[in-house]
């Protein structure tokens, strides 16, 4: 991914057409697209081909099965068009090297989960996030995913993580700073429903996007 904005748009939500439209209208302001569940099941896997014409996409699929079930669901995504994947760290190491694995094959990049953004992920994430981490580096991820909501938490899991990238959510409706984030040793803020939902995307993402650029 090219690293001018630093920004990730989450598109956080369900319908082909909205996420188009957001897609053609904020493209100048994200270096790449984040797309999970809600909309792939809504709008099918064409849409990670589709999104993938305007920016990289990040397959968020938290995939988190034995090793053969990844492998499946990663290369599923990665022939629509993927060229990320976020797949859950907890179900060990032969887990996420197939989603590693496959992933190399295309020339794609995996993201391991570390740590939620949301309240909930302290009760059981948080406990774990350091060895989820140092199991991120053995597996050879190309990356982590830790909370923007909880920067010390980022700056926790960089010392454990060394120069992989860290791509960050939280920031907007959760609470998360950007700057403190950046500080904190995020690679990439992940943006959504601050800027999905907001009657004015572009003004949104702009406001953002002055954070990450006054940091610098």
């Amino acid at each position: 991914m090219k690293k001018d904005t630093r920004l990730i748009l989450a598109l956080d939500v369900t319908s082909r057409e909205r996420a188009l439209s957001l897609v053609k209208l904020l493209e100048n302001y994200f270096d790449a697209i984040k797309v999970g569940y809600p909309l792939i099941l809504a709008a099918g896997l064409e849409i990670v081909r589709e999104t993938s014409t305007y920016a990289p996409v990040i397959a968020d699929l938290k995939i988190a099965d034995i090793p053969n079930t990844n492998r499946l669901i990663c290369e599923a995504a990665l022939r629509a068009g993927a060229e990320g994947i976020i797949a859950h760290a907890f179900p060990g190491s032969d887990s996420l090297r197939a989603c590693v694995d496959s992933a190399a094959c295309y020339g794609a990049k995996v993201f391991a989960v570390t740590e939620m953004s949301h309240p909930g992920a302290e009760e059981f994430m948080a406990p774990l996030a350091e060895k989820l981490a140092s199991l991120a580096v053995d597996a050879r991820a190309d990356g982590v995913v830790a909370p923007a909501t909880r920067p010390e938490r980022i700056k926790l899991i960089r010392s454990i993580v060394g120069d992989k990238i860290i791509i960050s959510p939280g920031v907007g409706v959760q609470g998360g700073s950007a700057r403190a984030a950046l500080e904190a040793g995020a690679d990439y803020l992940i943006v959504g429903r601050s800027v999905t939902s907001s009657e004015d995307p572009i003004a949104s993402l702009k406001r953002i996007a002055s954070d990450v650029r006054n940091y610098r």
